[in-house]
């Protein structure tokens, strides 16, 4: 159902605060149009955190919509339990694919509570379910093996970290489910690009590229690369771009989502500001953001200039 580099679209928002659907429509046009795998609107990057029921609703519309069918759109859903099914029955309603699960709302809870969690959204909606191994909300081999029996559920992103639970759940779940369904693991992590070669020897070879919402070309051509197995390509984007931003991304919380939404603007897509409590990049790292994505796509012409290998 899924497969190459994900789509995670930012959420335009108008000078008065207020979604843009039509840049939004524009912003996911654009990049179907450079080759996704699939669309995850209004999730972490989209700031679903910061988006109220009917306009998340409308923002599903106009995603399925744009897309037309080109690839599958995933839709978030998270929060308190109510708010959860809620936003599930939404992304069902609105025409949606599937919906990818993120954590409750604030509150540490065990492994159990959590796949009990995950049931009940379940029921609420007969998409296909994602869940988010993030945060607060973390999975051990059993509630992990719990929730992807549910006939629903058919995958699992990490975004912790944490490889040698990571490893232990998917080697966990795939012995469990055998060959009773196709199951997916993703690699969620922040510029998930950085800790892919890590995520991939553990076999998990999906993952999200936040960087495709504003430089789908160097999310395509590091994807590629690691596909290809050429190590040479990787490296200089991991060096020249991928740690540059990382490290810039680390310097204010938060930034994972500002710095992409301004990278959209900076391309020519006016995504306007984040909602509280993020908060704009200043003016210095928006020229960092500049100059890291230049730096980018210098690395990949000459990548491309390279006469081919005899």
């Amino acid at each position: 159902m899924l497969n190459g580099v994900l789509f995670f679209p930012v959420t335009p928002f108008d000078s008065s605060g207020e979604v843009d659907y039509r840049r939004l429509a524009e912003h996911i046009d654009r990049g179907v149009a450079a080759g996704p795998g699939g669309v995850f609107v209004a999730c972490g990057t989209g700031e679903f955190h910061a988006l109220g029921l009917e306009e998340f609703g409308r923002i599903v519309r106009c995603a399925v919509e744009t897309v037309a069918g080109r690839v599958p759109v995933f839709a978030g859903a998270g929060g308190s339990l109510v708010q959860a099914k809620e936003f599930a029955v939404s992304a069902k309603a609105n025409g949606a694919d599937g919906i990818l699960l993120l954590p409750p709302y604030l509150v540490t809870m065990p492994p159990a509570g959590l796949a009990e969690y995950t049931r009940a959204v379940a029921a609420a909606t007969d998409l296909p379910l994602i869940v988010y191994n993030r945060g607060n909300a973390v999975f051990d081999e059993e509630s992990a093996i719990e929730v992807a029996e549910l006939p629903t559920v058919i995958g699992f992103k990490d975004g912790t970290g944490d490889l040698d639970n990571v490893s232990r759940i998917v080697i966990a779940v795939k012995e469990a489910l055998g060959d009773r369904k196709e199951f997916l693991f993703f690699n969620g992590l922040p510029t998930a690009e950085i800790t892919q070669q890590a995520y991939r020897a553990l076999g998990v070879t999906l993952y999200s590229s936040a960087t495709f919402a504003f430089a789908p070309e160097l999310a395509l051509a590091f994807y590629n690369s690691l596909e290809t197995g050429d190590v040479e390509l990787t490296e200089a984007l991991l060096r020249e771009f991928f740690h540059p931003l990382v490290r810039l991304r680390n310097t204010v919380p938060g930034y994972a989502v500002a710095l992409v939404k301004h990278g959209v603007t900076m391309e020519g897509i006016e995504a306007g500001p984040v909602r509280a409590p993020l908060v704009q990049p200043t003016p210095e790292h928006q020229a960092e953001l500049e100059r890291i994505t230049a730096a980018g796509r210098a690395v990949l012409a000459t990548a491309l200039a390279a006469p081919a290998a005899v």
